[in-house]
């Protein structure tokens, strides 16, 4: 099962995080190929980003299902494919490791079914561990540039 995780550490304390995350308009942005992103709910959203596959760049659009909010430390979801046969889940998972430093990690697993499936599931090998790497160190990147600010 294709699946990426990335762990980094911030000099952001816990509660910052938790009110970047908490509302996905912050960080949905930040996801590699994005292209739009829609609430349909306070637990559900559609998502809409570019993958490439092969030498072919696909719109890719995705529900995704938020399953549970843990304040300051969790958030976990289930992903479907709107336009694509994919599944899958993930997590955001914050830890303090000290009144201003946090440890974030971002976890993404799909799985492709279907005719192209060999296909999309090789591409998302490679590409899943990247994309959740692009996207921690982004929403990191934001939450440094947030304390700056304050």
């Amino acid at each position: 099962m294709p699946e990426g995780r990335h762990d980094i550490i911030i000099d952001v304390p816990i509660d910052q995080v938790w009110d970047f995350v908490k509302d996905m308009d912050n960080w949905a942005p930040l996801l590699p190929g994005y292209i739009s992103h829609e609430k349909l709910s306070e637990k559900q959203s559609k998502w809409a980003f570019k993958e490439t596959v092969g030498v072919l760049k696909k719109k890719i659009s995705l529900q995704v299902t938020i399953r549970e909010w843990i304040e300051p430390t969790r958030v976990t979801f289930d992903l479907k494919g709107i336009n694509e046969n994919l599944t899958g889940k993930g997590y955001f998972n914050a830890e303090a490791l000290g009144q201003n430093r946090t440890k974030m990690t971002g976890y993404l697993e799909m799985t492709a079914d279907g005719a192209l499936a060999p296909v999309m599931n090789a591409v998302m090998k490679s590409s899943l561990p990247k994309s959740g790497q692009e996207l921690t160190t982004a929403i990191a990147q934001k939450l440094e540039e947030r304390k700056a600010i304050r």
